[in-house]
Parts: structure tokens; sequence; C-alpha cells
């Protein structure tokens, strides 16, 4: 498949008039050619118009039509083969394997929601039967969720395929029968073209609205402003830094009809290192973390940028373990320029807090766009005075706090801003303390996890990638797993309506074969 540099608006392959855009190879700071021909609000008008277009029709086509479009799409993409891989290492410096695998999570998650609309849990549908009886009378109440309308979808910058053009935003918005507007990262303009071509090709072999899906481009943050702010957009699915997820918020909440942005924004996920475990296996603890950390170049959300323990000589050892370990690891190539820029400025930034003093660095970098990895340490006390050090340095850099016991670790907790991920490290020693400190976990974070790293997110059905703000800007959804579906859902009651009339989901004959919820039981009658 030819990358050419056009935007894809429904149909048609539209090339665009503003500005001229170039993909980047960070490892060399080539640029990569085709040229890609930014557009405005033309274009983004005319993709919204055929979004709003394509919505009724794509909304009630049959879960299995939808399904069978999705599986359709993680097909294409797989059959895009090493020239899809090879574009994507090449825009984003990320390894051959790493991307392999990325792409098998991409189709992963475009099967797993085929398999959420098989299932109909999501439409809930719900029936309470008229009781004419009754004083007052009762009518006949019926209940389904159906999608909410077209999405804007931005991809991210350090997943190019998984949370990006075909990733979790647009497979559950296509799910729910929301159609999508695209819009490219613009490190991934070419693998960002590749995928949408694959989605634009599987909407025309399915047979649906083209404007069920678009793929627009655009250099600055206009085209983005006009994406969230057209009239026919009626939710937004983000992943990226604090500031592009507030002002996307902020543009949507001034529009005339204010709209939900689910945007994933900013985590520094939390370590918790319990004494007995620190003792029992501290070093092996070390080790582990360290690889955590610098894994992926720190380019993870889920990254652990903060380790928080008890004083003792089992954290020391830990300690010396940590540094030891992170002296030996290699500098790796960041995502973009930009990225490698911001990672040093964080850098330089907790370098400069009095109070946290820099213990472990990482091999220094041998060419463009290398992050050397970082660990810092301060008290439990320096580190609630001074805000400054939960900052998230987008990269692999840490913080170590120590504190004097459980109880300063506990209101250490509680002045944590919200995360998606908090990781205890416990034995069965540590549980009564763990007690103390699991309720304020689960105020902070979206998934509280044992023994383990914050780093890798299963997709299923009962992952929950999301949290208290900043880490989301909504702490009741989920942007991974099957759960996501319902950020693009809304509920619908039908009162009394003619039988005729009634979705599939509602009909006295269940048509669809669903579980339904009938006067408070669960039943496929």
């Amino acid at each position: 498949m030819k990358i050419t540099g056009e935007m894809l608006i429904g149909a048609s392959a539209v090339r665009g008039q503003d500005a001229v855009l170039q993909a980047i190879d960070p490892a060399t700071g080539a640029t990569l050619g085709p040229d890609f021909h930014g557009g405005g609000a033309a274009e983004v008008d005319r993709a919204c118009v055929l979004a709003e277009q394509a919505f009724d029709p794509f909304r009630n086509t049959l879960p299995e039509q939808r399904a069978a479009f999705l599986e359709r799409i993680a097909d294409g993409i797989e059959a895009l083969g090493d020239t899809l891989i090879e574009r994507a290492h090449r825009e984003s410096g990320l390894p051959l394997a790493r991307l392999q695998g990325e792409r098998g999570r991409t189709a992963n998650q475009l099967r797993l929601f085929a398999r959420v609309l098989r299932d109909g849990r999501w439409q809930q549908a719900t029936w309470d039967s008229a009781l004419p009886e009754r004083t007052p009378p009762r009518p006949d109440l019926r209940m389904q969720n159906i999608a909410l309308g077209p999405v804007a979808v931005f991809g991210a910058s350090n997943f190019p395929l998984a949370f990006s053009v075909a990733g979790g935003d647009t497979a559950s918005a296509l799910a729910a029968g929301c159609p999508v507007v695209a819009k490219s990262h613009p490190a991934h303009l070419g693998t960002s073209e590749l995928v949408g071509r694959v989605i634009q090709q599987a909407v025309a072999d399915a047979g649906l609205p083209e404007g069920v899906f678009s793929l627009v481009l655009g250099a600055g943050n206009e085209i983005g402003t006009a994406l969230v702010a057209h009239p026919a957009i009626q939710a937004v699915g983000f992943t990226g830094s604090r500031g592009g997820g507030l002002a996307l918020t902020r543009v949507a909440q001034q529009r005339p009809q204010p709209i939900p942005v689910y945007a994933e924004m900013s985590s520094i996920n939390p370590v918790f290192l319990m004494p007995a475990a620190l003792a029992a296996r501290g070093e092996r603890i070390a080790a582990e973390l360290i690889d955590s950390l610098v894994m992926g170049v720190g380019q993870f959300c889920t990254n652990p940028g903060l380790v928080i323990a008890i004083d003792s000589p089992a954290l020391a050892a830990f300690r010396a373990a940590a540094v030891q370990a992170l002296g030996g690891k290699p500098a790796g190539t960041m995502l973009t320029p930009g990225i490698h820029q911001a990672y040093q400025q964080g850098v330089a930034r907790l370098g400069e807090i009095n109070g946290l003093q820099r213990i472990g660095t990482g091999l220094a970098g041998t060419g463009p766009n290398q992050a050397c990895a970082a660990m810092f340490e301060t008290s439990a006390a320096q580190f609630i005075a001074d805000h400054r050090m939960q900052a998230e340095v987008f990269g692999p850099s840490s913080v170590l706090v120590t504190c004097r016991d459980i109880d300063e670790m506990t209101a250490l907790t509680r002045s944590l801003e919200g995360q998606l991920t908090a990781t205890v490290h416990a034995d069965a020693g540590d549980h009564a303390a763990a007690r103390q400190l699991l309720p304020v976990l689960e105020r902070k974070a979206g998934r509280v996890l044992f023994n383990g790293y914050p780093t890798g997110v299963e997709v299923s059905y009962a992952m929950v990638h999301g949290g208290p703000f900043p880490a989301t800007s909504d702490a009741r959804t989920t942007s991974v797993g099957a759960a996501a579906i319902a950020r693009f859902l809304r509920p619908v009651c039908y009162q009394n309506v003619p039988g005729e009339l009634l979705p599939p989901a509602l009909r006295d004959d269940n048509p669809l074969g669903l579980w339904r919820l009938r006067d408070g039981e669960l039943t496929r009658a």
C-alpha cells in the first residue's frame, strides 16, 4: 500500500491546501517522505458533516454487522505486514518487536469489541412490564443504550497503533455505533495513513455510509480545535499531555452544546514498597523496578515515576541495588525531538528543587534524541510540602520517597493527585499495613496492583485504564477494555411504544437472543 500524504475524508483521498508536514525519524533526525498536506476548517467540516449523515444508518446496523466490520479492520491491519511495522519503526524509533506486539494488541482490541457486540450486555436491555391495575397504573417501560454520536479521536504519541487511528478509542466508538473522525498524530503521519486506508476500505467493503470514518491532519492546534468545536461531534477521545487534554476540554465546554472529553493525561503511578517485602526480596524488586522504569524509554502512561517506602536497612539495600541497576541502563531514542527536549527540561526542573537529590543516572546517550534515565530521592515531609515533585516527567525518571512509618506513608498517599495505577509490593507480614493503605489507594487510582509493575495494560473485560484527575478527565471511565464502549453510549427509555416500532433489543420476541433485565429478573425471555 502506497503512502500519498493525503487525508481521508469519507470515501475520498484529499490533498490539503494548508501547511506541509513531514514525518521525522527520531533515531537519525532525517525527514521521511512523502510530504503531507494539512487541512483546515473546510476539511474538518466536510468530515464531520459526512459523520453526521452516517450516524443514524450506522448506529442502527445490527450488532453482528458492526462486529464483522471491526474484524475486517483487524484483518486488514494484519495484512499490511512489514509495510506497517517498518514505517511505524521509522516514525517512532520503537523496536520492531515492540511494534509487532502493539499491532497484535490493536487487532485484539478490535476483536474484543466484536465479542462485546455479540454478547449484547452493552445494550443493558431492561423491561418493566405495564401494571394497569396498580394505583397509579405503571406504563410499559423499556430501556436500552444507544450510540452517543460522531466521535473525534486524537492519536497518541507513544502508541502509534494501539492508541491511534484504529486504537481503543476508535474501536470502542465504532462498536457503539458512533462514526469516527480521527486526527493523525504529527509524529506518525505515514503510519496513520496506512491504517486509515484499511478502515476506509473496510467501510466500503461492509457497505456502510462513507462518513463512518475520516482521517484529518494539520499543523498546530487549529485543526484539533475545529474538530472538537464542530457541532456534529458529540464526544472526544484523547491521550496525551495534561495541557493538551485541558485545552480540548475547554473548547468542548465552551460550545453552545458542551460535550464530554475522555482525556487520559498525567500520572506518575506510585509504587509502594512495604517493609516485609523489601526485607525479603528488595534487591530483586530493585532490578525489576528499574527494568519497568526504562522499558520503552519510560514512554508509557503507566511508567513508575514515584517509589514510596519506609526507611530501614532493607530500603538502603534496595536503594543501592536500584542505583547500580540504573547505572548500567543504556540511553534510548525517544519518540520525537520535542518529547526528548521536554524530558530533558523535566529532569532539569526536578534537579533544581531544594530537598530533591539525584541519586542515580543511566548511561549517557550516543545519538540524537536519546534519554538518559534518572532517579531522585527526597523525604515524605519534603515531598508533601513541594507539589512540584509530583510533576510527571514523560520518560525514564523516578522519585524515591522515604517515610518514617505507615502513618506517614498513608498521609503522603492522601496528598497525591489522581493516578492511573498504584502498585503495592507486600508479603504476608505487610497485610495489616496494606489494609490501612488500600482504601486511600482506591480513591486515588483506577487500577491497584500487588507484587507486579504498572507497565503493561491487559486488554480484557475487567481492565480499568483510567483514574481520578489528572490521570483522566472523567474518573468514571476507562480507555482500555470492554467497558470503554460505555463512554460512547447513552440510555433511552421507551414508554408505551408500539411493539413494531421498538428496537430489536426490546421487542417481545427478543430476536437478538439477549439476556435482559425484565421486571427485576435476568432472563432471555
